[in-house]
């Protein structure tokens, strides 16, 4: 059995610039964290026992016969793409509800690669893992998505991140005393607005016509410096929640479909209760809002927003993980013997025409 564990990540600035179709052109730039809040992914080996010979749970429990019927898309493209042939159980249990806006999708995709590559016998570093978990997304499955996540998921900590026109992608932690990372910490605040949305879709209404939002994409990319010079310089730190709160003004520009009267009248209610500035993390429309907040007014904020989910949370460095790891017999001979004859189908006793007779010592000569 392997279990892993892949981080969830806030994106700070940047957001945008991350998409292929962006810096292949002009280059991008993202600041972002791992916080402690994860997606566990355990894999084992099936035995060659039952009717299926994968089984994949998540919030829907299927059990099939091949890849092919697999309807999860990313469980079924990284089965595909690693040419898993054994019988394997995968099950996906995340600290977060999904389409949150914290990479959850990404971090389900670089969690099950690392898990199937170590179930295959192989460890693999962080850059493998980002670099096949974003083909599998843009290129495999098609996702409107950028490459911040994958990246996020696969390092873990706190970094500038790169996008260069060639399309590498470089990790830059960044450097901070601890102090400072724990003021930083300490004056930020997470709001689960319960709006559920497909980052994809978000995406999709701006992505396609990025070209026509220069200016703005150029901004949100000049943020991810300035942001930096804030985090590591002496000054004091508010001014990142205000430069938070350009930024999601800018961002709310690029799309329709970025906010909404709700949100907007949950922001503006944190803003008059003391919060600096914010954002909704990823693509936008729902999910999880984040909120530069001073310490001395978190309370006023948390009542304001009485009725969210409040979601306490630390920076975390680390970034996917194998946490467990335990062998299990190998049954592929089994297995290839069972499939190479016409075994009978699983049935129950109810509606067979005769039940099955057993030799015991009373009457052996009733046998048939």
């Amino acid at each position: 059995m392997i279990i892993t564990r892949t981080p969830f990540r806030i994106s700070f600035f940047g957001g945008g610039t991350d998409y292929p179709a962006w810096y292949r052109q002009h280059g991008g730039a993202v600041l972002a964290t791992t916080i402690n809040k994860y997606c566990y992914i355990t894999c084992r080996g099936l035995p060659p026992f039952f009717e299926h010979r994968l089984r994949v749970v998540y919030s829907r429990n299927e059990t099939c016969s091949t890849i092919d019927e697999i309807k999860h898309p990313a469980a079924r493209e990284v089965l595909r793409f690693l040419r898993i042939h054994r019988g394997v159980e995968i099950h996906h249990d995340g600290d977060l509800p999904a389409r949150s806006g914290m990479g959850s999708s990404s971090a389900f995709t670089v969690g099950l690669l690392m898990a199937l590559h170590a179930f295959e016998g192989r460890m693999v570093g962080s850059g493998q893992l980002t670099d096949e978990s974003i083909h599998i997304e843009q290129d495999v499955l098609g996702e409107t998505v950028g490459s911040q996540d994958q990246v996020c998921a696969a390092h873990g900590g706190f970094n500038h991140i790169l996008f260069s026109k060639s399309g590498e992608i470089t990790v830059r932690p960044i450097i901070v005393p601890p102090a400072r990372l724990e003021e930083l910490s300490s004056s930020l605040m997470l709001f689960y607005t319960g709006i559920k949305r497909t980052a994809a879709d978000v995406a999709e209404s701006y992505v396609p016509s990025l070209d026509s939002r220069t200016a703005q994409l150029q901004r949100i990319r000049g943020m991810v410096d300035e942001a930096i010079d804030i985090v590591c310089g002496p000054g004091p730190l508010d001014r990142l929640g205000s430069l938070l709160h350009e930024s999601w003004l800018t961002k709310r520009s690029l799309s329709h479909l970025v906010s909404s009267r709700p949100i907007d009248g949950m922001y503006d209610a944190a803003r008059n209760a003391g919060a600096i500035g914010g954002k909704i993390t990823g693509a936008g429309g729902g999910g999880v809002m984040l909120l530069f907040v001073p310490p001395e007014r978190q309370k006023q904020v948390r009542d304001a927003l009485h009725t969210l989910l409040h979601v306490p949370f630390a920076f975390d460095g680390s970034g996917s993980r194998v946490i467990f790891y335990d062998p299990e017999p190998d049954y592929s001979q089994a297995d290839a013997d069972n499939r190479g004859r016409p075994l009978a189908g699983f049935r129950e006793m109810e509606g067979l025409d005769k039940p099955a007779l057993f030799l015991t010592e009373e009457a052996p000569e009733e046998l048939p």
